[in-house]
């Protein structure tokens, strides 16, 4: 494999509070001269642009790329391949680029399909972070699942039988990913009896966080930036003390 003297570095900028950002992170962004970012296509805003903003060096350039978000794989397979083709122009003229993913990198991160197409042919370097999954746990103070419990992160986009099949066989749950499938999961959660010892974590660490029973959330609400933590082990945490 010929590498290239450019590196990239995909860097995890944790969950939101910019605080939370790790020292090897912070490094990286002040140092490398070029950032870039995915950008919501629809909204034209990027998440982890603005956990990095405050420590954004002035003298920095920045390429921000579009995602579309929705569920057609051809519009973001078409994006991802113009940003690496973009990414690969930076990197052949000698310059260290840092890639900014909102939480880890490589924890349902877009990183992942650029980090793919560009592997064989520079060095990557992955810089972790703090994932939505210990946010959402640090915000509520209850702890994900203990000793022998098994602790299952799914996706609400999945199919609903299976993702039924899922939370009644665990302890221990993180659905990510809840948006607009939000109805779809809280119908099974109460199917399952699980409803109680739920709980929506929206934005977690952000300045706007919120923090709702399951329960008490309203009928209608889409919330994008958020997560459900289930639990339903032996602990002594498995009330709900959120509110």
């Amino acid at each position: 494999m010929n590498l290239e003297k450019a590196k990239l570095y995909i860097i995890g900028v944790g969950p939101g509070d910019s605080d939370l950002i790790t020292l090897k992170a912070l490094n990286l962004i002040k140092s490398c001269p070029i950032i870039t970012y995915p950008v919501n296509a629809e909204s034209s805003r990027s998440f982890a642009r603005e956990i990095v903003a405050p420590h954004l060096p002035k003298s920095v350039y920045e390429y921000g790329f579009p995602v579309p978000m929705n569920k057609a794989r051809e519009p973001a397979i078409k994006a991802y391949d113009e940003a690496a083709s973009t990414l690969k122009t930076f990197l052949d003229k000698g310059n260290n680029v840092a890639l900014l993913c909102e939480g880890d990198g490589f924890f349902y991160g877009s990183a992942m399909y650029l980090a793919n197409r560009l592997s064989n042919h520079y060095e990557i370097e992955i810089v972790p972070g703090i994932t939505s999954v210990s946010a959402c746990a640090a915000s509520i103070k209850r702890p994900l699942a203990a000793r022998n419990e098994r602790l299952k992160i799914l996706p609400a986009p999945m199919d609903a039988m299976k993702l039924e099949v899922e939370l009644a066989n665990t302890e221990a749950a993180v659905i990510i990913k809840v948006g607009r499938h939000f109805e779809k999961v809280r119908t099974i959660l109460q199917k399952l009896n699980l409803e109680k010892g739920a709980i929506l974590i929206e934005k977690a660490t952000g300045q706007d966080e919120k923090i709702t029973p399951l329960e008490n959330v309203e009928q209608g609400q889409k919330p994008y930036f958020s997560t459900i933590l289930v639990y339903q082990g032996d602990e002594g945490w498995n009330k709900n003390d959120a509110e």
